[in-house]
């Protein structure tokens, strides 16, 4: 039997590419310098690091074990960690390692603060000032400072996605619940609006004057109509991400869910005359009109979740903004 070959994903492909750095920057390391045992050391360090990432990269589970994988993202992160260590390693094995300050100094502010005090040493640091023991520790610690909190950053992403569909999967449900009573037993949800006070007929989703099974359903798949409108705009105003969890599927899919029960409470508002005087409702097409309307209204209040999504992804991998350099938001 064929050995299967692990999926080809945006993450190995990043992860990969980095270690490809790290494999060529050993390899230019030459053989082992007996005058700097520390660096050999580190050089060790590096190769052992290198192997735990080829390893996960390579690394294809039982069907049975993808799922919680996939939901704890251990393969992803340990991936990550092994290959900052490894960077980290590979940077100290080199003599002239200190050649490498300015990229280390704007790599270090990108996930520190400007009044850090590993960032302020690094910063400070001058070729020849300390040992070369001191000046690599200074350059580890900070370093590994940085990349602690994107890998941290890295399980907050998780965290999230994870919330994202727990709380899609309970929209998902109750939506289904609302639907089938709906089914079951018409018109137990009144979604049919009688506006007496306007002499107007009384009008259902359905198009007639009386529940029929479907009105929960097509209030439903209007409201998330509504809902998809909202998602191509979350869409045409999205950064591109570099984090190994890509959010916009699950935020455009609570999104959706959203909607549907949004539109579900609005058509009842209409129903319980919230808006009497206000708002007529001359026919079906109008009453399913404003179900699109209630399904794209849940904007409002996930703009919110939109906005804290960003800064969440953002602390992982930090993006410039279009005035110049950024440092990632704590």
């Amino acid at each position: 039997m064929a050995e299967r070959k692990p999926r080809v994903t945006d993450w190995r492909l990043v992860v990969q590419s980095r270690l490809d750095r790290v494999r060529a920057d050993l390899a230019a390391l030459g053989p082992s310098d007996p005058v700097d045992p520390e660096g050999d050391v580190w050089r060790r360090t590096a190769e052992a690091q290198a192997a735990v990432v080829e390893a996960m990269l390579g690394s294809r589970e039982p069907w049975w074990r993808m799922l919680p994988s996939w939901w704890s993202g251990w393969h992803i992160e340990r991936a990550w960690r092994a290959l900052h260590e490894a960077e980290v390693a590979t940077i100290s094995a080199e003599r002239g390692f200190l050649g490498r300050l300015p990229g280390l100094q704007a790599r270090v502010a990108q996930y520190l603060d400007d009044d850090d005090p590993r960032r302020r040493a690094l910063e400070a640091l001058r070729p020849g000032e300390f040992t070369p023991a001191v000046e690599r520790a200074i350059v580890v610690d900070a370093l590994r400072a940085a990349y602690d909190n994107s890998d941290f950053a890295h399980a907050g992403s998780r965290a999230l996605r994870n919330k994202l569909i727990a709380a899609s999967l309970v929209l998902f449900v109750i939506n289904t619940v609302l639907g089938v009573v709906g089914i079951v037993k018409p018109g137990i949800i009144p979604l049919c609006v009688d506006p007496k006070e306007n002499a107007l007929p009384t009008v259902c989703p359905g198009g007639t004057a009386k529940a029929s099974g479907v009105d929960v359903w097509l209030v439903q798949v209007l409201g998330s109509f509504g809902a998809v409108l909202a998602s191509v705009v979350l869409l045409l105003r999205r950064r591109p991400s570099l984090s190994p969890y890509v959010m916009i599927g699950y935020q455009a899919l609570i999104k959706i869910m959203l909607g549907a029960a949004l539109a579900v409470v609005g058509i009842l508002a209409l129903g319980a005359g919230v808006t009497s005087g206000l708002i007529g409702i001359p026919s079906a097409a109008a009453l399913l009109l404003w179900a699109v309307i209630f399904g794209y209204a849940q904007q409002i209040g996930t703009r919110l979740l939109d906005k804290y999504t960003d800064e969440v992804l953002d602390q992982a991998r930090p993006l410039p903004d279009a005035d110049g350099p950024r440092v990632a938001p704590r």
